[in-house]
């Protein structure tokens, strides 16, 4: 586990990565837009909650300057078995995805997506910088710096705030909700038979919202 080695890269807009057709994207294309990062797979106990609150997701703030970047990851129990069109067909008919769906990577390792290397090195994990499971999402800014990393349990439209609400009773109405989420569903969720271990605090230490990316 240990501490996160460090990269040479400062932006994420630094990497080229590979589409779903193995083509080069140069994020750098990004520049100017919130990115949501999500490893995703298509056989996850979490993958209609994560898929169906993505899409919400981008509904509401594609319009305002937010991208989704999902990398299909087939590290978790092999839980994303297809080709990397397999993956993109999958979203985008199941759960009418419109955002991009690149190429498989792996997160985890000595071959681990350098673009996976910088996202983990930015913001570890409280166990260290592994990501524990599918759908971990790292929210990054306008200029490519990354703010949050998401465990798998937090729900996609959890990191949405209202505009209307001030940050401080935001937090304190988040940090509230996950608490009783906590409290009531932590038995079953923990009891998952492949469930990652995640802390409470790595969640709370890691809240930063959509809507103030939005206006950095």
């Amino acid at each position: 586990m240990g501490s996160s080695p460090s990269v040479p890269e400062k932006s994420i807009h630094e990497f080229t990565v590979k589409d779903s057709r193995g083509q080069d994207v140069n994020l750098g294309i990004y520049k100017g837009k919130v990115l949501l990062v999500v490893n995703v797979a298509s056989k996850c106990g979490f993958t209609d909650s994560n898929y169906t609150q993505l899409t919400d997701l981008y509904k509401n703030y594609k319009d305002k300057g937010l991208e989704i970047l999902a990398f299909p990851c087939n590290q978790f129990l092999k839980q994303e078995p297809g080709t990397s069109e397999d993956a993109q067909n999958f979203a985008c008919t199941m759960y009418k995805a419109e955002y991009p769906i690149f190429h498989k990577v792996r997160v985890n390792g000595p071959n681990a997506a350098p673009v996976y290397k910088f996202l983990k090195a930015s913001k570890p994990g409280f166990l260290g910088n592994r990501i524990k499971w599918n759908f971990t999402k790292f929210l990054v800014d306008k200029d490519g710096h990354v703010l949050g990393r998401y465990s798998t349990i937090t729900a996609p439209m959890a990191i949405e705030v209202p505009p209307s609400l001030p940050p401080s009773l935001a937090n304190m109405l988040f940090i509230k909700f996950t608490l009783s989420f906590a409290l009531f569903f932590g038995n079953r969720l923990i009891s998952r038979k492949h469930w990652e271990r995640c802390d409470l605090r790595e969640r709370l230490k890691n809240s930063m919202y959509i809507n103030q990316a939005m206006v950095a």
